[in-house]
């Protein structure tokens, strides 16, 4: 049997090779006129590779479905339970076998997601996985597809700069801000303030800002696998 050199390569150290990154983020989703449907799945997978670059971790790649709070409709997206049930785990089940591995951070691009959190005591229990859910970029990047989303997807190249006019036009783009989205507006306080943030200030590339927040979430996310490799 063949004998692996865990310790070769740029790697945080050996153990690192147990703990995975799994992005998470939402593929159908709108983000108004500039940025794609799938901004959160491409924000979250960023993030999630940079951090396997820079540790050694091991990469798993991206849940293919997302969830969203039952008053947001703005894009497809499964119930809790199903997305946990039918991709979730068996996700997480087949890494663990596949890839020896004995924790996972889940790198959250979508705030639609942080209901999985709580099922996640029950998966540990369960698949004998540790589980870290980072929320880093959906808790600083601010209001939906505005400045600070439109920044970080400048930076990664997925914006069309030349919709950006048309972008805020709230009447077409109800989700920019979520300021036409008014169920939702109605049901959370955060979201009523973000859209109105947006409808008084509208929005603006910064890339300057967009590095930033790309570099804070990418840094709490190796925070999290170095307080993983700690508990060894």
């Amino acid at each position: 049997m063949i004998k692996l050199r865990y310790s070769s390569g740029k790697v945080l150290s050996p153990y690192v090779h147990k703990i995975g990154v799994l992005a998470i983020g939402s593929h159908l989703e709108n983000h108004g006129a500039s940025l794609p449907i799938d901004t959160d799945s491409k924000i979250a997978s960023y993030l999630a590779l940079e951090t396997s670059l820079r540790t050694g971790a091991k990469f798993i790649g991206i849940l293919c479905a997302a969830t969203e709070y039952d008053y947001v409709k703005h894009g497809i997206h499964l119930s809790p339970e199903v997305l946990v049930k039918k991709e979730l785990i068996p996700t997480l089940k087949k890494a663990k076998k596949n890839l020896e591995l004995e924790a996972v951070v889940l790198v959250n691009g979508h705030g639609g997601n942080v209901p999985v959190e709580n099922y996640l005591d029950k998966i540990e229990e369960d698949l004998g996985l540790k589980i870290v859910f980072n929320n880093k970029i959906v808790e600083i990047e601010g209001p939906h597809a505005g400045t600070g989303e439109l920044s970080i997807g400048a930076n990664l190249g997925i914006v069309d700069e030349s919709r950006l006019d048309e972008h805020c036009q709230f009447h077409e783009y109800p989700e920019v801000g979520m300021v036409g989205l008014h169920e939702a507006r109605q049901a959370s306080v955060d979201i009523e303030d973000g859209a109105m943030k947006v409808k008084q200030e509208g929005v603006c590339i910064d890339l300057k800002l967009g590095e930033q927040l790309l570099e804070t979430a990418v840094e709490d996310i190796i925070n999290d696998i170095i307080g993983l490799l700690n508990k060894k």
